[in-house]
């Protein structure tokens, strides 16, 4: 016979994981270039940033594998915001030289 505090320990640890797993989605991150304009150098230069994008969503989960889904969109997740941040980076370096050649300041701020 179980006791009625452990069964009901058992009950909020099963709710949880279920309105985590309905709640969670599998999302990446990816690398994309937007232009920008530099009043500075009166040109249109660009530039990367990280954008989120959702994948899918976890529909249904029991448990334990419930938990393992968790733990691999986490891990997804962040493997994909290292990769991509690290392109983001070295793609900003390469539009900062590309701005840095291009720039030709002018006598102030115009505007586009």
């Amino acid at each position: 016979m179980t006791p009625p505090d452990l069964t009901c320990r058992r009950a909020v640890r099963r709710a949880t994981v279920a309105v985590l797993c309905a709640a969670v989605s599998g999302c990446v991150f990816l690398p994309v270039t937007v232009e920008v304009y530099d009043p500075d150098c009166r040109i249109v230069t660009r530039q990367m940033a990280l954008q989120p994008v959702q994948l899918g969503a976890f529909h249904s989960c029991a448990n334990e594998g419930c938990v393992m889904l968790l733990a691999a969109a986490g891990a997804t997740a962040a493997a994909s915001a290292v990769v991509s941040g690290s392109i983001v980076v070295a793609g900003n370096v390469a539009y900062w030289f590309e701005k840095k050649g291009r720039c030709q300041p002018g006598d102030g701020p115009a505007t586009p």
